[in-house]
């Protein structure tokens, strides 16, 4: 039970199997490519990066292009026949996606659900007429999932999702047709067919989001092979409270643009400083790999006599003062030798017995890890040659550079800090000693990702700020224990803002040779959300990368990275934590688990009990209508649930890990993706860097960082109550106990989101005994039916761990709940 000890979710609970009733549907990075040989010891420069629109069939495709090391993570968009995104490339690099099949989309190209209603079943040529048999509702074949109405920016919108036990079927392939009737008491029309929704060769479910001017009360799903069904319309995002920010002399909007570590990391020593009696800070024990690199070149062109020399010394150490030259000498049978003098490292190239040079590639390279004193640690041959040509003598000393000097155009002025860096954490809270829940919002772990680290300093200024003025900040701030990483990737957003705008990974180079050159630079570091331990590449599942210039590489090892063992220690010293937060973009969605599976069978990470599940959704409600109440952003239905359902499988993700390992709820959260423009009547995709003023109604960093903020707030607000919470669930069998004649379907009812536990052999329900389940994923719960005389013993637990009735099922106590339903033959 949450809050009271660990909770044990990583097993498959076996399926309760009884012969008097069975389980039923129920009733109603940048992956720079060599240039062309070029001169000796030439510096390769930053290869241009464009932006392209790309086009997936689907998740096996964005497996092998990422695998292939190409940088397309984020801003990814599910779309009925694959996956939408982008893709950072050269123009070389654009004719191999196309030899994969990926296909390259216009600027402007890109899915968009239809309006118009296609007649359904009759205009896609399925069937001459509606079904002429209608199936029972208890052997349903047609199950609505979700119908969602929204409003943004005056337009209302209805979003479906629908499932048919046929949806596997693939010849012929199922049609699921939708209509929708105009408010109640009116006929169902406009009949549209329902795009099916495919990921990993598994059929998930049949959906449509379309705009209608007047709220439905009902839809009605009918498939091509006669089932139908029908189902109410639920609001979404409808009617919020008002957020903090409208409360009489709140403060917000603190933020003036985008921050580099320094600025984020001083700004936090500062709070502090400023608020001692409710803010500290922690300062994380694994030091990073630092804005730091060893001096390098490739010397000779690209060819088989080209050598790729790197410091011992870090560049900022002495690297960059290292020079290389390779000389030739006069006369014959001359032997190969290394000159050191200071930091000017001269190779004396052999000769042969006619006087021709003689040194391969693969000599010189080993003749300088062996003779350079020290001053070289690495040489090799050009990525995958064999070294098998003959090096010729370059024209003067070749300097070795890191490269950190050639600034991008627009990077922020000054100098960054070499060196290993310590990434502190802001605390705030007026009880930081363990009593209240702990928060962890955790930011830009993709360093690219702007936003979200102004997002959460934002947060952090509000708290500070209102918490003497403001009764609900100050209700948060005595009620929870917020733990603030502002960069968790400090290295790698150092080198987006001043080097390389679309780094993602940290800076650590693991590559071996073969990627180990300066021109494979912009895509070297491990991806720090595929580093953890659960569901990881590691142990097969899918979404993360062995390749280490992919931007999905997943790191040598588990935990390999000082950035994700840091998260480790924080909630393993703070065992208070019991929420957190990882706040990335542009994708526009918030998630949980499960977030990754095993792509052959599209096995994925255990999925959350339902009580679980239906506490995430319930606050992922409040969260995302705080974020609405800003400018009317609405992240969308189909953008909410398990990661591996929404987005894709990314294994070794921090979410994960924290959920299973550590009991902590656990959100992913993409800040930014797309906003309704009315000019337009289309929905506008966002950016990692989107112009911090922009347009303020549709694409800009300012507004992203103050309506993600709101949401953030919220999330302080549900931790607070949560930690509150003392009043027990309550549950109920539905239609309950008594007499029925043949067979009877029952469910399961609780008061607020729980997981219930229950029997039907007679025992005492505990915390082994079977836990009531989701009918599939993002459904409801399960509808058994029961064929013959059978008793239920069950209790339930809310998201805080209050067991209904004070129930203690780990001793012989009898006040569970319990109904018998007799079935009279």
């Amino acid at each position: 039970m949450r809050g009271r000890q660990p909770r044990i979710v990583f097993f498959a609970m076996s399926a309760l199997v009884a012969t008097t009733f069975v389980a039923t549907a129920p009733a109603g990075a940048d992956p720079t490519k060599p240039t062309a040989p070029g001169s000796e010891g030439a510096h390769h420069a930053d290869h241009a990066s464009n932006h392209v629109r790309i086009k997936l069939t689907g998740s096996d495709m964005l497996d092998k292009v990422v695998a292939a090391g190409y940088d397309v993570e984020h801003g990814l968009t599910r779309v009925p026949d694959g996956i939408e995104g982008e893709a950072h490339v050269d123009a070389g690099q654009v004719a191999e996606l196309k030899a994969m099949g990926v296909k390259i989309l216009g600027e402007n190209e890109r899915f968009t659900w239809s309006d118009v209603a296609d007649g359904g079943f009759r205009a896609a040529g399925a069937r001459a007429a509606q079904p002429a048999q209608v199936t029972e509702a208890n052997d349903a074949t047609v199950r609505v999932v979700r119908a969602d109405w929204f409003t943004t920016k005056g337009q209302g919108f209805l979003y479906v999702e629908a499932r048919t036990t046929e949806g596997g079927q693939t010849n012929p392939i199922v049609l699921m047709q939708l209509e929708n009737d105009s408010g109640v008491g009116t006929p169902f029309g406009s009949a549209r067919t329902m795009s099916r929704f495919v990921d990993s060769g598994q059929y998930m479910f049949h959906r449509n989001l379309f705009k209608l001017d007047a709220r439905p009360d009902q839809i009605k799903v009918t498939s091509s092979t006669g089932g139908v069904t029908t189902g109410k319309v639920s609001n979404w995002l409808e009617g919020a409270p008002p957020p903090l920010t409208d409360n009489p002399g709140y403060k917000s909007d603190f933020i003036d643009g985008y921050k580099h570590p320094q600025q984020l990391f001083s700004r936090a020593e500062e709070i502090a400083r400023q608020y001692p009696d409710i803010a500290e800070i922690v300062y994380l024990p694994h030091k990073t790999n630092g804005y730091q690199r060893k001096a390098q070149a490739t010397i000779g062109g690209t060819g088989q006599a080209a050598v790729v020399v790197s410091s011992a010394a870090w560049g900022h150490e002495g690297g960059n003062d290292v020079t290389v030259e390779f000389v030739e000498r006069p006369g014959a049978s001359l032997p190969l030798g290394v000159d050191v003098s200071g930091k000017a490292v001269r190779v004396l190239l052999a000769k042969d017995a006619n006087g021709a040079l003689a040194s391969t590639a693969a000599q010189v390279a080993a003749a300088l890890e062996t003779q350079s004193q020290g001053l070289i640690d690495r040489a090799h041959p050009y990525r995958s040659n064999a070294g098998t040509g003959l090096v010729v003598p370059t024209s003067a000393p070749v300097a070795l550079s890191d490269f950190l000097d050639q600034k991008r155009v627009g990077a922020p002025e000054g100098e960054v800090p070499r060196g290993e860096a310590t990434i502190p954490v802001l605390r705030i809270g007026k009880h930081r000693d363990g009593r209240n829940p702990g928060v962890l919002i955790q930011a830009q772990d993709h360093a690219r990702e702007w936003v979200p680290a102004t997002t959460t300093l934002e947060t952090a200024e509000r708290l500070v700020h209102n918490y003497r003025t403001d009764q609900e900040t100050k209700k948060i701030v005595q009620e929870t224990d917020i733990f603030l990483v502002l960069s968790n990737n400090p290295d790698g957003a150092n080198y987006s803002f001043y080097n390389y705008a679309s780094q993602r990974k940290n800076l650590t180079n693991h590559c071996e040779d073969a990627n180990a050159d300066p021109d494979r630079r912009n895509s070297w570091g491990v991806d720090l959300n595929r580093n953890y331990r659960v569901g990881s590449g590691h142990d097969g599942y899918a979404g993360g990368s062995t390749v280490c210039t992919s931007g999905t590489y997943q790191g040598p090892e588990k935990l390999s990275e000082p950035e994700s063992k840091n998260i480790v220690w924080l909630v393993e010293k703070y065992k208070n934590i019991k929420f957190m937060m990882s706040v990335h973009s542009n994708g526009g969605q918030l998630f949980w688990q499960p977030g990754a599976y095993i792509a052959d069978g599209r096995v994925t990470t255990p999925r959350p009990p339902l009580g679980d599940e239906a506490f995430y959704w319930q606050s992922a409600g409040r969260i995302l209508s705080q974020v609405k109440a800003y400018r009317e952003t609405v992240v969308t239905p189909e953008n909410v649930g398990g990661s591996s359902d929404v987005l894709y499988s990314s294994a070794g993700n921090v979410r994960e890990d924290m959920y299973h390992t550590y009991g902590i709820y656990s959100f992913g959260w993409e800040v930014g993706g797309s906003i309704y423009n009315p000019a337009t009547g289309n929905w506008q995709g966002g950016s990692f860097q989107p112009a911090w003023e922009g347009n303020p109604a549709l694409v800009s960093g300012h507004s992203e960082t103050m309506e993600y903020a709101n949401g953030i707030m919220e999330m302080f607000r549900i931790a607070a109550e949560w930690g509150k919470d003392k009043k027990k669930p309550t549950s109920e069998l539905v239609p309950g106990g008594g007499r029925y004649t043949g067979s009877v379907d029952v469910r399961f009812e609780t008061s607020e989101p729980a997981t219930i536990y229950y029997t039907t052999d007679g025992s005492r329900p505990t915390l082994e005994s079977p836990r009531y389940q989701a009918t599939e994923f993002r459904e409801p719960g399960q509808v058994f039916r029961v064929t013959g005389t059978t008793t239920f013993r069950w209790f339930s637990v809310d998201a805080s761990g209050n067991v209904e009735k004070g129930y203690d099922p780990e001793k012989n106590g009898r006040n569970y709940r319990s109904a018998t339903v007799t079935i009279v033959k």
